[in-house]
């Protein structure tokens, strides 16, 4: 099992991260994949990676948005063999300690998401402005893609290799804050089981976020450009579905 980090400016968070990590879970690998950060994130993982063969380093060539980082990260992750790929954030705000809570979730499951808004699950520090707005965006996400995930835009998660092997990666095209949403999609519409459990995200105390609320308009912009040309092609879909002529008998 290997969780991927992506990286942008973490340099005050990622060896305390990291450490947390293998301190709940001894026998994991740790991929970090840093974005050419200014701050010396790279240099940081180089050197855990020189001392620890837990920890892995993907250097990139330059910032290209979260889920750009993350389609590398699992690139890397199913080449070298893995068959559980996780991702989490790099600056505390999942909780290590609580990853056990989506291990135990990944029997009979093919993604398992740490949510904050089932039941059980809750979020500290945040602004209400902010918690508004998240619970107001997962709930548009559910209405107009017609799923049932209560917090599709969570990044705390972990995928079966077959999972990953049955979206298609090369298909994925989103690339930032929308890629959350778009990897649960596809995980459904290949008829496969999402799994949500609860935990606490905890707002970051080290470095700078990098969510603004322009990040999180420009998100569900594009949720609602992708979201309603996925339901223009249901409707295609069913259309099409009904003038074929049924099946002889």
């Amino acid at each position: 099992m290997v969780m991927v980090l992506p990286t942008y400016d973490e340099a005050l968070n990622l060896a305390w991260i990291v450490g947390r990590l293998h301190a709940a879970q001894p026998g994991l690998d740790v991929l970090v994949v840093d974005d050419q950060s200014p701050d010396g994130t790279g240099e940081i993982a180089d050197r855990l990676a020189a001392a620890d063969p837990r920890v892995h380093v993907l250097h990139r060539s330059a910032k290209g948005g979260l889920g750009a980082a993350y389609l590398a990260g699992f690139g890397w992750a199913l080449e070298h063999g893995y068959d559980v790929i996780g991702e989490m954030d790099a600056d505390g705000s999942h909780q290590p300690e609580q990853l056990h809570r989506l291990i135990d979730a990944l029997p009979g499951a093919d993604l398992v998401i740490g949510s904050r808004w089932v039941p059980g699950g809750s979020v500290v520090n945040w602004p209400l402005r902010r918690e508004l707005l998240s619970r107001g965006g997962n709930i548009y996400v559910r209405l107009l893609l017609g799923i049932r995930v209560r917090d599709a835009t969570a990044g705390y998660r972990l995928f079966r290799r077959s999972t990953l092997e049955r979206i298609d990666l090369d298909q994925v095209r989103s690339t930032g804050y929308v890629f959350q949403t778009d990897m649960v999609s596809r995980t459904l519409h290949a008829g496969l089981v999402v799994r949500e459990v609860p935990i606490e995200f905890v707002e970051r105390v080290r470095g700078e976020s990098k969510m603004s609320g322009a990040v999180a308009t420009e998100s569900l912009r594009r949720i609602t450009v992708w979201g309603l040309r996925e339901r223009r092609d249901q409707v295609r879909r069913g259309l099409a579905s009904r003038r074929r002529p049924p099946p002889p008998t």
